[in-house]
C-alpha cells in the first residue's frame, strides 16, 4: 500500500489519540460542579444515541438484532462502559489527568496479561519484560518514585481505580471476539447502548437513597462544551476515526498511536499550567518505549513465522497472533 494511501489513516489515527489524550484535562475541572455518575451517563447517553443513529443509517435495521445474546452484550457492555467509566472518572476527581492516560496507554499490556490468565496464552520472556518495564513507568508516574507515598496516605487507591477500569475496558475489547461476525460499529453501538442502562441504574439508584443529586440545567449549559467535547471528539469520531484506521493500517500498526494519548494528555496539562514533574515524564517514557519495544519484537516474530511458512509451503496461519486491546471509546 503507498503511503499517500497510508497518511488519511495516520490522520485519522492521531486525531483520535490527541482527542482521547485531551478527555480527562476536560474532564477534570466539571467534576468540581458535576459529579462523575451523571457525568458518564450524560456524556454516554449522547454517544451511544449517536453511534446507533449512525449504525442505523449504515447497517440498517438488521444490525439491532441481538442474535439470542442479549444478556452477553448487556454484560460486556456494562464492563466496557459503566465499570470502566465510573470507575476511571471517579479516579480523576482525586487523580491527576496525566495519571490517568499513562495508566490507559497500558491497556494492550494489560491484554496480554488477560489473555494469559483468561485463555492460558503464555506471553513470551521479552514481552513479559516489556509489561514490567510499563508499570514501572505507571509507578513512577501515581508515586514520583516515592514507596512511603505509594503505599500510605491512601492516594494510590484514585490510580488503582483507574488501573481497574483500564482493566475492565480491556476485557470487553477482548469480548468482541466472541462477536467477530459484527462490524466494530455494530458492536461498539449496541454495547454502548445497553451500557448506559446500566450506568442509569447505578445513578438514579444513588439518587434514590440520596447519595447523588440529579444536575440542575443552568449547570449543564454551563458545561455545554466540555459535554460536546466529551460527546463528539473524544466520543463518536473518536470510535469511527481509530475503527477506520485500524482497518487500513491494522492492529499491530494501529496500536502504536495509543502512545500519543499521554502525550496529548502532558501537551495539555502543561498548558493549563499543571505541574509535570520530571519523575512523571521518565514514568510515561518508560510506558511508551516498553510499548514500542513489544510491537517492534511482534513484528519480527511475525517476520520470522511468514518466512519459515513461505520456505514450508505453509502459507495459511501464522502461528504467532498478537493480542491488542484497542479503546473503542474512551
Amino acid at each position: 500500500m503507498t503511503s499517500s494511501r497510508l497518511w488519511p489513516a495516520v490522520v485519522l489515527l492521531l486525531i483520535t489519540t490527541w482527542s482521547w489524550g485531551g478527555m480527562f484535562p476536560v474532564a477534570k475541572p466539571m467534576l468540581d460542579i458535576l459529579d462523575p455518575f451523571f457525568m458518564t451517563l450524560i456524556r454516554f447517553s449522547l454517544t451511544a444515541l449517536g453511534l446507533l443513529l449512525i449504525l442505523f443509517c449504515v447497517e440498517g435495521r438488521k444490525a439491532f438484532n441481538f442474535e439470542g445474546r442479549l444478556l452477553r452484550l448487556l454484560f460486556l457492555g456494562t464492563l466496557g462502559f459503566a465499570c470502566f467509566n465510573l470507575l476511571a472518572f471517579n479516579g480523576l476527581v482525586h487523580s491527576k489527568p496525566e495519571h490517568g492516560a499513562v495508566i490507559m496507554a497500558t491497556q494492550p499490556m494489560i491484554a496480554v496479561l488477560l489473555t494469559w490468565v483468561m485463555r492460558g496464552l503464555k506471553p513470551g520472556a521479552f514481552t513479559l519484560g516489556t509489561i514490567l518495564v510499563a508499570f514501572a513507568g505507571v509507578f513512577l508516574v501515581i508515586t514520583g518514585g516515592d514507596i512511603e507515598r505509594a503505599f500510605g496516605g491512601g492516594k494510590i487507591i484514585w490510580d488503582l481505580l483507574f488501573f481497574t477500569g483500564a482493566t475492565f475496558w480491556v476485557a470487553y475489547t477482548l469480548g468482541a471476539q466472541s462477536f467477530h461476525s459484527w462490524s466494530p460499529l455494530r458492536y461498539t453501538a449496541i454495547t454502548a447502548g445497553l451500557g448506559c442502562l446500566s450506568i442509569a441504574l447505578v445513578s438514579f439508584g444513588l439518587t434514590a437513597v440520596d447519595m447523588l443529586s440529579i444536575p440542575e440545567w443552568n449547570t449543564l449549559v454551563e458545561l455545554r462544551w466540555s459535554l460536546a467535547y466529551l460527546v463528539i471528539p473524544a466520543g463518536i469520531m473518536g470510535v469511527l476515526f481509530w475503527n477506520m484506521g485500524i482497518k487500513k493500517l491494522g492492529p499491530i500498526n494501529g496500536v502504536l498511536f495509543i502512545n500519543f494519548v499521554p502525550v496529548s494528555a502532558f501537551t495539555i496539562g502543561a498548558i493549563q499550567g499543571h505541574k509535570i514533574t520530571p519523575t512523571e515524564v521518565i514514568g510515561a517514557a518508560m510506558v511508551m518505549t516498553a510499548l514500542i519495544a513489544n510491537n517492534l519484537y511482534v513484528r519480527s516474530r511475525m517476520k520470522r513465522s511468514q518466512g519459515s511458512n513461505r520456505d514450508s509451503e505453509q502459507n495459511d496461519e501464522l502461528p504467532l497472533r498478537p493480542v491488542t486491546a484497542k479503546p473503542d471509546n474512551a
